[in-house]
């Protein structure tokens, strides 16, 4: 046998060796910021069920797998970033037309009005979404968007918005498309305005991002097509909206769902009930240090019925204080 035929030899070896060892699948190498326990290896063990020969194996255009955004894969408290963006957004239209600082609900907004703020209805909410997520291409509320994602800060962390992702959640993202499963975010959250980012911050493409959205029309401008935000609700990927949406969008159901909050209840449901193995996990926010300590009489964020739901479904209930040994990406491990 010459030179060149063992060394291929040994390349076919090692290739099927990595397909076939429980241990090179499982390597802690892959998930590094997760420490060894339940969670991980639910998570590890899954994996090679659905992606080995045998009754368990999923083919790989069947392996989707869906996660939130907003307490899932970054942060979400004390406000959601979005509505961080959105009390931005407020400021810099009460520059150019300073006669909003007296009209509600910018007023409250602008004042930072606390008990003013938590008795807003329906209809204030929407017409601050109006305002500012509105009336514009789709392009142009990217570059604002994109723009401010590039600057925000988070207070208490001095960092900005998009360095605060989770990193077991990135690894976990990168340890499921190296075997074989296509990653999709469905969120509550706006569609146009998590897809400025989740491609850099999670490696996720923007047609791979499913969340909330106001209406829309086409129109021709400068014999340019474009597609314009008009005022109102288009779709709200919340609770029951995310499976609605998941056939909608995704056309398959997921096998393995990640979550963290009641809004992710029935996303969770609608994965792990179907037939064939499935996986649903739940992260904690456990860890008032590193992060932030809350579920269920959170404002933000509350998980209460999943929770409960959980033991009986069998979904992972994922410590973030046990289970993680790094948060973000620039903590020490």
């Amino acid at each position: 046998m010459s030179q060149a035929q063992l060394n291929r030899r040994n390349l076919a070896f090692l290739i099927a060796a990595a397909a076939a060892s429980p241990a090179l699948a499982a390597s802690p190498q892959h998930l590094p910021s997760w420490r060894d326990g339940a969670s991980r290896s639910a998570i590890t063990d899954f994996v090679a069920r659905v992606t080995r020969p045998g009754p368990d194996f999923v083919p790989a255009d069947q392996r989707i797998a869906t996660f939130d955004n907003d307490g899932t894969l970054w942060i979400e408290q004390p406000l959601y970033t979005e509505a961080v963006f959105l009390a931005d957004r407020v400021k810099a239209m009460a520059q150019a037309n300073p006669a909003l600082r007296q009209q509600q609900p910018f007023k409250a907004v602008l004042d930072r009005d606390m008990a003013q703020l938590a008795k807003f209805t329906e209809a204030e909410l929407m017409q601050l979404m109006d305002a500012t997520h509105s009336g514009m291409t789709t392009e142009a509320f990217a570059e604002i968007a994109r723009t401010w994602i590039d600057s925000a800060r988070n207070t208490r962390f001095n960092r900005l918005f998009r360095e605060l992702v989770y990193q077991p959640q990135i690894e976990l993202l990168a340890y499921l498309r190296a075997h074989g499963f296509t990653t999709f975010i469905v969120s509550g959250g706006g569609v146009e305005f998590m897809r400025t980012f989740t491609q850099s911050a999670y490696g996720i493409p923007p047609q791979q991002v499913v969340g909330s959205g106001g209406k829309s029309v086409f129109q021709l401008q400068n014999d340019v097509g474009v597609i314009m935000k008009q005022p109102g609700v288009g779709s709200v990927d919340d609770k029951g909206g995310k499976p609605v949406n998941i056939n909608l969008h995704i056309g398959r159901r997921p096998i393995l769902a990640f979550g963290n909050s009641d809004g992710d209840l029935e996303m969770l449901q609608y994965t792990t009930t179907g037939s064939g193995p499935r996986l649903g996990l739940i992260v904690h926010h456990d860890d008032a240090v590193r992060e932030y300590a809350y579920d269920r009489q959170s404002h933000v964020g509350q998980l209460a019925k999943a929770l409960d739901e959980a033991p009986r479904r069998g979904w992972v209930v994922v410590s973030m204080k046990n289970d993680w040994s790094r948060i973000f990406p620039f903590d020490r491990a």
